[in-house]
């Protein structure tokens, strides 16, 4: 049942993001994903300023002079976004939560994608798949995702990141944009390295400045939203605020190593700051490498 505040709620992200889109992101998404949706037409004879990346070597043995192969763009694109909606992920200590930080950038995302003609599908995980919504075009499917994100009350409280990844390289046949939008406490790196080759898998991690620093507040009580298990540290002692970062930053170094390690394009979104730039660093870096 749609309540007018759920509504509400939607219709103001629409309005926030889509100015977003038209001003900022359509182009760039557009120039960061043209050349996924890309098939194999024929080769023709080089002529100069022709790409050498895209020489026929095979061809231009065969016939003595440089053949280059010739591509055709394909009518549209697959994007699917991926969202934990793990009680990790219902946390925040600036502005909002992380869900709530997901849920805008995806909105983002999805507008973006059904501006240029693609197809925008949904899964929301927990320790299983919840909800997949099939790829489909148009504004109306693209609410509807949005909606179900807002909306999403998982079942359960845990993560399990491989069985959300197993399920889409199941149900997914075709090459597809994934955007995985997470805060990356549950990790699955063979299942990771398996997404990254069959689709074009783009991490996107959600962080609250309060799981990088501890205040200096005293004697403190954390309980962890996914197992209910407690912990009393005193955040006024330096050792132990000290611990925490150097934690958090090997954590964080770990991550990086891994995105590397398999190609996997990494950003970070933090709860206290606009998505804008970061998503914007991406798109930029990215056009520069695909020239």
């Amino acid at each position: 049942m749609l309540t007018r505040e759920l509504i509400s709620q939607v219709h103001r992200l629409e309005i926030k993001t889509r100015r977003l889109v038209n001003e900022i992101f359509s182009g760039q998404y557009q120039s960061v994903f043209r050349g996924l949706g890309m098939e194999f037409a024929e080769v023709r004879e080089y002529v100069p300023g022709d790409e050498i990346r895209w020489i026929d070597w095979n061809v231009t043995a065969r016939m003595g002079h440089p053949y280059v192969k010739k591509f055709m763009a394909e009518r549209e694109m697959t994007v699917v976004l991926m969202v934990d909606g793990s009680a990790s992920m219902r946390f925040g200590t600036a502005d909002k939560w992380k869900s709530e930080l997901a849920a805008e950038v995806a909105a983002v995302l999805g507008f973006s994608a059904i501006r240029n003609n693609d197809k925008v599908g949904l899964c929301l995980f927990s320790d299983h798949v919840e909800k997949f919504i099939r790829p489909q075009k148009g504004r109306t499917h693209t609410l509807r995702l949005i909606r179900d994100v807002l909306e999403f009350k998982p079942q359960r409280t845990a993560t399990r990141m491989d069985e959300a990844l197993r399920y889409l390289n199941r149900v997914v046949k075709h090459k597809a944009v994934v955007f995985l939008l997470t805060d990356f406490y549950q990790v699955d790196e063979k299942l990771l390295a398996v997404t990254a080759k069959r689709h074009d898998l783009i991490a996107l991690q959600v962080q609250d400045p309060r799981e990088e620093t501890l205040p200096d507040v005293g004697l403190m009580e954390w309980r962890d939203a996914e197992t209910g298990a407690s912990l009393s540290i005193d955040s006024s002692d330096r050792s132990v605020r000290r611990r925490f970062e150097e934690n958090a930053r090997a954590r964080q170094k770990s991550l990086d190593s891994l995105f590397r390690r398999h190609g996997i394009d990494h950003i970070v979104l933090k709860t206290d700051r606009s998505f804008v730039s970061p998503l914007l660093r991406f798109f930029q870096s990215r056009v520069k490498r695909i020239r």
